[in-house]
């Protein structure tokens, strides 16, 4: 079956118009394989709907809003703000208030076939393993969305400790909510949730290692690549669930296919890995290093990358102060001096914002079930889970974290590929430096002690 039109809500952003925008995303080398095989055509078939679900009634003509009602037939509801650290009210205008505005409109599709929620693995927190099913809200979403409409922002900061309870931050919380709304309308609609986990760069199609933001591991790889993130307190032997965006894509479509064909007594599917493959922090650190080691290492690299984790926070906290913050220190009191603008300090303050989101994750484990999402997989013939991977099976973690790192340096940084010998020639002179670096406190430390304390008890003793 052909897709007819697929309706795009989008916001104006920095005076750019919806169409604009819309054309601009289709310039994306993302979409030149579809552009080979389809032709511009097929890019007509996406019709932008001017719209903003952090406004009342979305922001949309009503116009736009009966084409909707009359015309669609699934939605897919994946608008959220996905910071971690943004104010609750901006959260929950978002992530809640937004869903509940979405639910409403599909409340009135006159052909709605499914409603699709993206929710997130990482929204339940006190549950250790997460199961394909409801869980209880952390608060009452429509008392919360009441609340933050008649408050002032910096109101709202006073008492979010107290809204947000044991959720760590506003992300988790406020999508909690949103799910919770979803659970609401489940007997009056056809709903389904989908939970995906931490979503990392493609891996196979259409641009292996292709990303567009520094959001979670993206950014701790940058950060230990270029040198300026030298420690993490986090239990070295815990893991992560990631899944590669296009895997999260095609099962996302495959969840789809399979509520509407199969009719299940459930409407949650966890989109994850852990049941099938268990990577630990440690070990994506080492293979980290091995790739911008010798394989691809990024330009402008200020010391040679290194460091650990710990599990001890007071370790921690002394590497920071002298692996982190006096190295900031003492360089950007060198830039002033030179007549440039201090840079460290404040890369060292965004290093530290990370860590607190970092930490809270990397001390705590979750297992995810995934039965049911899997039993659908299952349902795909050998060709199509071929054509569409919906699994890691076949990974090879050192050449993906390669195409992440040459994603992270083309598509974030903007470091061209003819960059790549002078950054290995560099990465080799570091080496050097650091070694004969370490040699020399090495020998000072040897000095110091031999002086102040092996001398002096010779000297009482002969």
């Amino acid at each position: 079956m052909d897709v007819r039109r697929i309706y795009l809500l989008i916001r104006e952003k920095k005076g750019k118009e919806p169409k604009q925008r819309l054309r601009e995303i289709f310039q994306n080398p993302l979409f030149d394989s579809v552009r080979k095989l389809k032709g511009e055509k097929i890019f007509e078939k996406c019709v932008p709907i001017v719209g903003d679900v952090s406004i009342p009634d979305l922001g949309m003509s009503a116009r736009d809003r009966e084409t909707l009602i009359d015309e669609v037939e699934f939605v897919i509801h994946s608008a959220a703000t996905i910071r971690f650290d943004d104010p609750l009210k901006k959260a929950v205008l978002l992530n809640v208030r937004g869903t509940k505005l979405i639910l409403g409109l599909a409340a009135e599709m006159k052909k709605l076939i499914l409603f699709v929620h993206v929710s997130t693995a990482y929204c339940h927190l006190s549950e250790k393993v997460l199961y394909e099913k409801a869980y209880p809200a952390h608060a009452d979403p429509h008392y919360v969305i009441k609340t933050v409409e008649h408050m002032d922002e910096k109101v709202v900061d006073t008492i979010t400790p107290a809204l947000l309870g044991t959720m760590p931050n506003t992300y988790a919380f406020t999508k909690n909510l949103g799910e919770a709304l979803c659970v609401e309308l489940m007997e009056k609609l056809p709903i389904i949730v989908t939970r995906p986990s931490v979503v990392v760069p493609i891996w196979k199609e259409p641009i292996p290692g292709w990303t567009d933001n520094i959001n979670g591991p993206m950014g701790l790889l940058i950060g230990a690549g270029k040198g300026v993130l030298r420690t993490m307190y986090c239990n070295e032997q815990a893991y992560a669930d990631f899944v590669p965006v296009d895997v999260c894509a095609n099962a996302l479509f495959g969840c789809m296919w399979d509520a509407v064909n199969n009719k299940r007594e459930t409407r949650f599917y966890n989109i994850c890995s852990s049941a099938e493959y268990k990577i630990p922090f440690e070990e994506i650190i080492d293979i980290g290093k091995k790739v911008v080691y010798e394989r691809i290492p990024f330009n402008g690299v200020m010391w040679y990358p290194g460091g650990s984790m710990t599990r001890y926070r007071w370790l921690h906290t002394l590497r920071v102060l002298f692996y982190h913050y006096l190295p900031a220190i003492f360089i950007d009191t060198l830039l002033v001096c030179l007549g440039y603008k201090s840079v460290l300090w404040r890369v060292q303050q965004r290093i530290t914002k990370g860590f607190e989101v970092f930490e809270y994750y990397a001390n705590n484990q979750w297992d995810f079930n995934n039965d049911i999402a899997m039993s659908a997989r299952s349902l795909m013939n050998p060709k199509e889970r071929q054509k569409y991977k919906v699994d890691g099976d076949g990974i090879d973690y050192l050449d993906y974290f390669t195409i992440c790192t040459h994603g992270c340096r083309l598509y974030i940084l903007n470091e061209p590929d003819d960059t790549i010998p002078a950054a290995k020639r560099h990465m080799r002179i570091l080496y050097w430096v650091d070694k004969i670096s370490k040699t020399l406190i090495c020998l000072l430390l040897f000095y110091v002690v031999y002086k102040h304390v092996f001398l002096p008890v010779l000297n009482t003793i002969f």
